[in-house]
């Protein structure tokens, strides 16, 4: 790789082939192209700006610690995506055995789980996800399965291609197909079942 390259102009592989051999100036440009991406995908798991920043921050550390690994299977983003995809998902679980553990604790002490219930916390940048459909929509995803929504998430919002899910996700492109299909159908009767209770 030679010393005079411009960061600006190389491509992905270019930089990512720099940054193995220890170039922390092609990683930062690396970083600065895919940093809005990678945070939104962690954003539109975890729903939490600050949870989505910290866990954006520790895939790009991880990153760079596995860089030696990345063969060039796939794009680097791709790459970046499934390592954070899957920091979310360890989190998720982290968070749900702390709130099971934490419900019944309290169900113990107080006899209720009501002030057990997870705040959410909205995404200031975007003011249309304050609607009521936003509101459906985040309701009914939280009761998904961390699999079918990450399978939704990634389709529906992030218009990634089934080729490139199952890449993320580590399945194969008929399980990737299979959950979006039961994600879908789950999500209708979800948001028809929610509608039904706002009008009763």
């Amino acid at each position: 790789m030679p010393k005079d390259l411009d960061y600006k102009e190389a491509d992905d592989k270019q930089l990512v082939a720099a940054a193995q051999d220890g170039n922390t100036e092609a990683f930062e440009e690396l970083i600065f192209r895919h940093r809005d991406k990678i945070y939104a995908r962690a954003f539109s798991m975890m729903r939490n700006e600050d949870e989505a920043l910290d866990l954006s921050q520790e895939a790009w550390i991880k990153s760079w610690q596995r860089l030696k690994q990345f063969q060039g299977d796939s794009s680097f983003a791709t790459w970046m995506t499934r390592i954070v995809i899957n920091l979310c998902l360890d989190q998720i679980r982290r968070q749900k055995r702390k709130r099971a553990e934490s419900i019944e604790k309290l169900d113990e002490e107080l006899g209720g789980v009501e002030r057990q219930m997870p705040v959410v916390s909205v995404n200031p940048t975007a003011g249309m996800e304050r609607g009521e459909l936003r509101k459906r929509i985040d309701e009914a995803m939280t009761k998904l399965s961390d699999a079918h929504r990450t399978v939704l998430i990634l389709h529906e919002f992030e218009e990634l291609e089934y080729k490139q899910i199952a890449k993320v996700m580590g399945c194969s492109i008929g399980t990737v197909m299979s959950r979006l299909f039961y994600a879908r159908r789950r999500m209708a009767s979800l948001l028809a079942a929610v509608k039904k209770e706002k009008t009763e």
